[in-house]
């Protein structure tokens, strides 16, 4: 089999949609579809079933996966053994990140890789979300919180702080603030509870369980945008509101959190150069910005 069209059949067995696979792969779908065509013809048995809902594997094609990922593997570990240095240095290496991490400190880094290595493609993926790095979602993944399974090499990154935060004339219109039962009389910013990925997020049960935030969003910075409009009070990252004059902390010794980022990679390609140079780049530079070590 060529390894090629195996590369197809993996990404269409990923996504499920032609476009996203060749997206995965940057080529169109109308290669996409001629190479998992080549592939059946080859091997004489129809690998997906076709639907307006997408591509899903038959019988033949689930029984394709694990051979198909071991020839992966393989290609991966060859790729690494030949090694690449210098300017030379090329390809896409696609991370997986918090966005607020992503859009403060991870993109100076992503930025700083591309001018020195011309041939690199950095893919921040900063979805509320977590990754799959066994379906190559992902090379390289930042977390919140610590994988429990898996064929992964995991590092604490950093820690880094979290404090409850208002626009300086809201609190001082709103204030005084002298405990917990205060902030039941101004209003609530944080995340969709019910759509919050990981419960190391899941900071306003903490502050108080009856504190339920009126105006939610999955995203990060559209809290903190409505913080910043004087909407009511919410979570912020320590390194996000320090950019900030006008953001001031609340209640700091009663409400404050502490969290960790984690790096996470494959076995199966941590060692792949423009992985690891990409990866040692990233938390170098988070460690440097948040002035903390791993503990």
């Amino acid at each position: 089999m060529n390894w090629n069209d195996i590369r197809y059949f993996l990404a269409v067995a990923r996504s499920g949609r032609l476009t996203r696979a060749g997206s995965m792969l940057g080529v169109d779908h109308a290669t996409v579809s001629r190479r998992i065509a080549s592939l059946e013809a080859e091997i004489g048995a129809k690998l997906f079933d076709r639907s307006p809902k997408g591509y899903s594997l038959t019988g033949a094609g689930s029984d394709l996966v694990p051979v198909a990922k071991m020839m992966e593997s393989n290609a991966i570990k060859f790729e690494a053994t030949i090694g690449t240095s210098g300017e030379k240095l090329s390809g896409p290496v696609r991370i997986g990140v918090p966005e607020g991490v992503a859009a403060y400190i991870v993109s100076r880094a992503a930025s700083d890789l591309c001018k020195k290595y011309p041939l690199l493609e950095i893919q921040l993926i900063a979805l509320p979300r977590k990754f799959s790095l066994s379906n190559r979602e992902a090379d390289f993944v930042i977390s919140v919180s610590r994988p429990k399974t898996g064929r992964l090499k995991v590092q604490k990154i950093c820690d880094y702080s979290l404090h409850l935060y208002g626009l300086r004339s809201f609190v001082e219109e709103k204030g005084p603030f002298t405990s917990v039962a205060d902030l039941h009389r101004v209003m609530g910013i944080g995340y969709v509870p019910e759509l919050i990925f990981d419960k190391e997020l899941d900071y306003i049960p903490l502050v108080d369980p009856n504190f339920r935030p009126r105006l939610s969003s999955t995203s990060v910075h559209v809290q903190l945008e409505a913080v910043l409009q004087g909407a009511g009070v919410g979570i912020v990252h320590d390194f996000m509101a320090r950019r900030y004059d006008d953001l001031v902390q609340i209640l700091p010794q009663e409400i404050s959190f502490n969290r960790s980022f984690w790096g996470i990679v494959h076995e199966d390609y941590a060692d792949l150069e423009r992985i690891k140079v990409c990866s040692t780049a990233i938390i170098e530079c988070m460690r440097n910005e948040l002035k903390l070590t791993p503990s």
